[in-house]
């Protein structure tokens, strides 16, 4: 069986966090959605699960952080180039996110941005050439 990776993400409103999911790159699965969960697969491996706080507390009996205030992770998510990395930002910052929460790098070999969600979750986009990896 193949690895699978879910990304389970507090939410204060639903519809913004699933149009800005969806606005960089995610594709919605109506299977595992609906008016408390929206289901958004990166890949065939890969899904962030955005989940009310009311649906969220089913899960944990801890508070619920903040994170516009406080840095809980970083989530990297690869590109396949400079400009998709520039690009998905943009669509990200259209759909309600905050672009450059953290400063971008560009190494040459490696060039990285950051994008906050509606929710002060913040995700790494990152492309690396391929040459450099070997």
């Amino acid at each position: 069986m193949t690895k699978m990776i879910f990304i389970n993400l507090p939410v204060r409103d639903l519809q913004a966090a699933t149009n800005f999911y969806l606005a960089i790159g995610g594709t919605l699965n109506p299977q595992f959605s609906n008016d408390q969960a929206s289901s958004i697969m990166f890949s065939d491996s890969i899904g962030v699960m955005l989940l009310t706080h009311q649906h969220y507390s089913q899960f944990t009996t801890r508070q619920i952080g903040d994170a516009r205030r406080d840095s809980q992770m970083l989530i990297a998510l690869t590109a396949g180039s400079k400009d998709e990395v520039n690009a998905t930002i943009e669509k990200g910052v259209a759909a309600g996110g905050r672009a450059d929460p953290n400063p971008a790098q560009d190494l040459g070999f490696m060039f990285n941005r950051h994008i906050e969600d509606p929710d002060g979750n913040v995700w790494e986009l990152l492309w690396m050439n391929p040459a450099a990896m070997q």
